[in-house]
This record gives C-alpha cells, sequence and structure tokens, in this order.
C-alpha cells in the first residue's frame, strides 16, 4: 500500500478560487434563465368574448267570446329558416255569416314579438277582396267587397278605415301609424278589425260573404 501523499498548502490555496468561480458561474446562469421581476405590474384578460344572432318571432293571438285563447306563431309548422306560418284559426273578421244591414262585428287581437331581436319594420298587407256564395240561396248582387266596410285601429289610432274593395294591394307601415320605431322583444300590439255590413242593402246581398287574406310582416336589420 502506498502511502498518500499529503495536499501541499499551495494546492488548496488555488483550489478555493476555482471552486468560488464555478459557483459564481453558476449563479449568473440561474439569474439569465429567470424571469425578470418588475416592481409595478398591472393586467387585464377579457375571458367572455362571445357574438350571436337574435330571433324574430311573431305570435298572434285572439280570446274568443268563450274566453279560449288562439295562438299562431310565425314558427309554427316551420323551421327557423323560413319564420313563415298560415294561420287558418283566427279569423279578424269575426267569421259571423248571419250579418244583417247596419250590424258591426268586431275582433280584436295581439300580436307580439316573442322573439329576442327588436322589430324595426312592421307592416300588414291586404290582398284582393273576394265573394263567393253562402250557401243556398243567393242574391245577385257581385259587389259585396264594394259595399261592406272596414276600419282597422290599435288603441287611438286609426290604421284604416274604407271600403273591403279599397283595403288591398300596399303594405301598411304600422309603425308610422303606431308612431314608434320598432317593436322590440315582448311588446304586444292590439289591433281591432271592425267589420259592417251597411244599412239599405236588399236581397240581392242575401247569402253572400266576403273572404281577403292579410300577411303581417316583422323585419330587423338593413
Amino acid at each position: 500500500m502506498r502511502p498518500q501523499t499529503p495536499t501541499s498548502p499551495r494546492r488548496r490555496r488555488l483550489a478555493l478560487p476555482v471552486v468560488l468561480a464555478g459557483s459564481v458561474a453558476s449563479l449568473i446562469l440561474a439569474l439569465g434563465l429567470s424571469p425578470t421581476v418588475a416592481a409595478f405590474t398591472a393586467q387585464i384578460q377579457n375571458s367572455v368574448n362571445t357574438a350571436g344572432s337574435g330571433t324574430l318571432i311573431m305570435q298572434e293571438t285572439v280570446t274568443t267570446s268563450g274566453g279560449t285563447t288562439i295562438t299562431c306563431k310565425s314558427t309554427d309548422s316551420t323551421t327557423i329558416d323560413t319564420n313563415s306560418a298560415t294561420c287558418s284559426t283566427i279569423n279578424k273578421y269575426g267569421g259571423t255569416l248571419t250579418m244583417t244591414p247596419g250590424q258591426t262585428v268586431s275582433t280584436t287581437i295581439n300580436i307580439t314579438n316573442i322573439g329576442t331581436a327588436a322589430a324595426s319594420s312592421f307592416t300588414l298587407t291586404p290582398s284582393a277582396c273576394t265573394q263567393s256564395n253562402n250557401g243556398t240561396p243567393n242574391g245577385s248582387a257581385t259587389d259585396l267587397c264594394t259595399k261592406m266596410t272596414i276600419v282597422v285601429s290599435s288603441g287611438s289610432s286609426t290604421i284604416y278605415s274604407g271600403t273591403l274593395a279599397g283595403f288591398n294591394g300596399s303594405a301598411i307601415n304600422l309603425l308610422s301609424n303606431l308612431g314608434t320605431s320598432s317593436v322590440t322583444a315582448n311588446t304586444t300590439v292590439p289591433f281591432t278589425f271592425a267589420v259592417t255590413l251597411p244599412s239599405g242593402l236588399g236581397n240581392s246581398y242575401a247569402g253572400l260573404q266576403v273572404s281577403q287574406p292579410l300577411t303581417w310582416n316583422f323585419g330587423a336589420g338593413s
């Protein structure tokens, strides 16, 4: 066994600076890899950034004399892509086929925006009035549409007043008549239709009836 050679004082003096230099280098490297910490910081994170489309859905309701409420929606039997439905259960002219001269039949209905978007346009477009027989016997007159009159109103606003024949063709700007710029979501607008069979009509107008389709339209967007 070889005897260990004692470390000389000179070699111990050289080893200490080497160890210190390595430690300093490691410290510098560690600091270089660490993030810089500022004295002042501020941050805002927006976690909810969404956008989407609303819906524009029209609902028409009427309450019958028996207290039953009848409802039609623009989405009935259709998809939202179409959003247009035909309502054959609400008769705005009353459906009375036993009127006598001088009699007026009134019906009040409600149009409601049950969607989420405001309707910036609202129109009513009447189609042509047509005449047909109502059972038998029938009078020979052919101009009942020019005789029967109608008054369409909403509150204190009169939308139309005149004959059924004249209530035809052009879309009526209801917002203008109502004095408003839109029908907002969950807003209901009432309309009353008062149909009159004028006094003085003779037997030639007996046993006849009229029919007139009406189309409501909401619009939103540019």
